[in-house]
């Protein structure tokens, strides 16, 4: 009898020391891992949001980085913690239920005055007088246009199509485009290139663009691309949900960027959820960090810190006067 008291003695201190175990690991956390999804805006958001926490609440950070569909897993799974730009329609079936299921919770929205689609340079509509450049293109204005244009786009490795440029096939809105791209018959007259990354559809655009020749592909702003460039997007049919979701044949649709985080943060870090859930920018602010990191050729870090100078009544209203007093001690 007396073995018997003695053996449930011990299984319920083992139990109950579990049980502190596991409430101090879900309570706890020594590195707040970030997504980066590869792009430059989430690039710069996460280093804002990094010196932060570092300097302002003590804790560690690291990024992680991957393609759209391994860090929204990532992040469901625990794996990640913080995601400063889900583009919550680019990958709206994966959000909606990951958010229904309490894996992952919204805490702001970080800018929701963002566009994506396919752009032209503006001289191709217009012209540009100053750089000698006449307009080759002046009736197009829409997606469907380019049908007239083929030859104009001219695919370099296959004379007999145009070519639009997309997006990496890693990112989920490359799908969305060949797609759409079919709807609208565009595929028999174009060839769709899925570059490596965004540094490749710069590249490309870039190329065109200091040559003036014509050049047709995707991309999206909040960036320095779109704020440096004189891009014009092609209008679409306005935006119809039942049309997106049958065949992608309307304007893109509008997309709330919002910070989303793993469910078990607000009790590790309880103090960075309550910043993060004031997050707030816009297109505009942050092309602004976008266009300096661009022009001034420096990294994401540097373009933080500078934002963050140039900026202070804004990303103070976001923290305790306290926390904002240990960051701007840091500054550079």
């Amino acid at each position: 009898m007396m073995k018997r008291i003695k053996f449930l003695l011990l299984l319920v201190t083992l139990l109950v020391l579990a049980a502190c175990s596991d409430e101090e690991s879900a309570e706890s956390i020594e590195v707040i891992k970030f997504a980066d999804a590869g792009w430059d805006s989430i690039r710069v958001h996460n280093s804002i949001a990094q010196l932060i926490i570092e300097e302002g609440y003590g804790y560690e950070t690291e990024v992680v980085s991957g393609t759209t569909a391994t860090t929204m897993q990532a992040l469901e799974q625990g794996d990640l913690h913080v995601y400063m730009e889900v583009w919550t329609d680019n990958v709206k079936e994966v959000y909606e239920k990951a958010v229904e299921s309490g894996e992952i919770v919204k805490l702001s929205t970080n800018f929701a005055d963002n566009a994506q689609g396919l752009y032209v340079p503006t001289y191709v509509i217009k012209g540009d007088a100053e750089r000698g450049i006449e307009a080759v293109a002046p009736d197009l204005k829409t997606v469907q246009d380019l049908a007239k244009y083929p030859e104009l786009f001219q695919d370099p490795e296959d004379g007999s199509k145009g070519r639009i440029v997309g997006a990496p096939s890693s990112w989920a809105v490359s799908e969305h485009l060949e797609t759409k791209l079919v709807t609208y018959d565009l595929d028999q007259q174009y060839n769709y290139l899925a570059p490596g990354s965004d540094a490749a559809i710069v590249a490309d655009l870039a190329g065109a663009y200091t040559k003036g020749k014509p050049w047709v592909g995707y991309y999206w702003s909040p960036t320095w691309v779109t704020a440096s460039y004189d891009l014009t997007l092609l209008e679409d049919h306005p935006y119809d949900e039942e049309v997106w979701e049958s065949s992608k044949g309307t304007e893109f649709p509008p997309n709330d960027v919002v910070v989303a985080v793993y469910k078990d943060l607000p009790t590790q870090a309880k103090d960075v959820v309550d910043f993060l859930s004031h997050y707030e920018t816009s297109n505009e602010l942050t092309e602004q960090a976008l266009e300096y990191m661009g022009e001034n050729e420096v990294e994401p870090e540097d373009a933080a810190q500078w934002w963050m100078k140039e900026h202070e009544e804004i990303w103070t209203t976001w923290v305790s006067e306290e926390v904002a007093e240990k960051v701007k001690a840091t500054l550079k």
